[in-house]
């Protein structure tokens, strides 16, 4: 790739262009919220009845890309130089994909989800039993691989290009094969908006979830009301608190704080183990596994022509809007944190052990909450999720010793998994409108860090879940369109690399 474009790295359209939609956004939202409601449960129902299938198409052709990728002839090249080597070891690199990744999702839905699918399956079951079964397979084709796949495509993407290639770390550098010097132009502008309102709205949506968590949880535990006030006073109290990591920088904050958020998440996990139904959730585990990969496809069919529109607006559709939605944050996140990995050790690395660990949490929390209700000792937890989602894990909690303590814990998980997700999304935004400056003034750190609470209050205040499922599935449609195009730019990069260097050698 010669003649490759420097890109200055100075505020300009994407900043203000970016910061102009938001703010509007967050008017409208605030000051007409009756009719925000109305507006975003319209924009649901549309994208829902006539991109659903584009949706999980495009989701799959990214499953597919990265292995691909990870068993093609390219998986030995270094993300970075011929001799680099990781700036992370494995433990500090798991810890902070992990918190990026998935963080608040699976404290929301850790028992709300299987119990949720087992209360109401969207297939047809003769039996409890199978009720329960396809309600963990659901639960682990919605967290499971394909999920990490849509991170890889952007992270893997801006790995190449900025640490291999030389391009800035910023989405549209992943673009430079297809567009070449057009990537610093309206262009190249659009995509890095584009990247900035996916990733500003999915991770709104995940403090949204997160902060009626811990509403649910200090109701709980203080009797603190659950209200929309009470929310956004949290919401400005955590948010607080994540300005002040991402100020302290990738190192002395975020890195730390997701080493805590991992060792909390491991107690917790460890704790419902153990005291839980041990036997049953070892066997249930490798059964959840070997029932996941047996019917990965069928299942992926089953629900298109099954589900209905509404359940799949709510359920599939929304997680895979919500990951695209993501991928932007978590790729760069994960970019910035691999350099010296080879492109094998990297998909294999970000596909399998957060995976893994993802499945051992929905198959402590999923069938343990399962195990209960199965056998006429689930208490309040089916009332907990029909009535009052992010109460669900307490209630679980309540079935186990010592549960007013373990309830403190999750609540300060939820916490710590809010403020990981917030201060590396205000990172990630900060670095995109920076043109790819990775040493950005502290003010807009600041900046981006207060907006997303402010967008994750407007969307509680105008409509709730709704809102916030409805903002990660329109804002991901665009993105989607252009990862479809990272693709192929990063395909046609590695083609050449590879095409460069058999050219070498027979000079040679």
């Amino acid at each position: 790739m010669s003649n490759q474009p420097t890109i200055n790295p100075s505020l300009g359209p994407v900043f203000f262009i970016s910061a102009g939609l938001v703010l509007l956004f967050s008017l409208f939202g605030a000051v007409y919220s009756t009719s925000a409601e109305e507006t975003f449960t319209a924009i649901q129902t549309w994208l829902v009845a006539y991109m659903g299938w584009f949706y999980i198409a495009v989701v799959a052709s990214f499953f597919v890309f990265v292995l691909y990728l990870a068993f093609s002839r390219f998986s030995s090249i270094k993300l970075g130089a011929d001799d680099s080597r990781p700036e992370f070891g494995y433990l500090s690199w798991f810890a902070m994909l992990f918190s990026a990744g998935m963080g608040i999702g699976l404290m929301f839905f850790g028992v709300a989800e299987p119990l949720t699918h087992y209360n109401a399956p969207p297939i047809a079951v003769s039996s409890a039993a199978d009720a329960s079964r396809q309600a963990m397979q659901i639960t682990f084709l919605h967290w499971g691989l394909q999920a990490w796949a849509v991170y890889i495509v952007i992270g893997l993407s801006l790995a190449y290009f900025s640490y291999r290639r030389g391009l800035p770390l910023t989405i549209r550098s992943t673009l430079y094969p297809v567009l070449g010097e057009r990537i610093n132009g309206p262009v190249g502008d659009a995509v890095d908006i584009f990247a900035v309102l996916g990733t500003l709205f999915g991770i709104a949506t995940s403090l949204g979830l997160g902060v009626m968590q811990v509403n649910a949880g200090l109701s709980y535990l203080f009797d603190v009301p659950v209200s929309v006030t009470t929310q956004v006073l949290l919401i400005a109290a955590i948010t607080t608190m994540a300005t002040l990591s991402v100020v302290a920088g990738l190192n002395a904050g975020i890195r730390r704080l997701s080493v805590l958020n991992l060792y909390l998440a491991i107690f917790v996990l460890a704790f419902v183990f153990f005291m839980g139904p041990t036997a049953t959730l070892a066997s249930s585990f490798f059964q959840n596994i070997g029932s996941y990969i047996v019917n990965f496809i069928p299942l992926n069919v089953s629900l298109l022509s099954t589900a209905t529109n509404d359940w799949m607006g709510n359920w599939t559709l929304f997680y895979w809007a919500w990951w695209i939605s993501w991928s932007p944050f978590v790729g760069m996140f994960i970019a910035r944190i691999s350099k010296g990995r080879t492109i094998r050790e990297f998909i294999f690395g970000v596909l399998l052990l957060p995976t893994g660990f993802t499945f051992m949490w929905f198959t402590c929390f999923g069938n343990s909450a399962l195990y209960f209700e199965l056998a006429g000792q689930g208490g309040n937890i089916v009332d907990a999720v029909q009535n009052d989602l992010p109460t669900a894990i307490f209630v679980l909690l309540e079935q186990l010793p010592w549960s007013m303590i373990t309830s403190l814990i999750a609540t300060v998980l939820i916490v710590t998994f809010f403020v990981t997700s917030s201060d590396s999304g205000s990172l990630v935004i900060d670095i995109i409108t920076s043109n790819g400056d990775l040493n950005s003034p502290v003010w807009q750190r600041i900046f981006w860090a207060v907006t997303e609470g402010v967008v994750a209050a407007v969307l509680l205040a105008a409509g709730g879940l709704t809102a916030l499922q409805t903002a990660t599935i329109g804002s991901a449609l665009p993105l989607a369109l252009v990862m479809l195009l990272i693709c192929y730019g990063l395909l046609r990069g590695l083609n050449t690399e590879t095409t460069q260097n058999l050219l070498l050698v027979q000079d040679s």
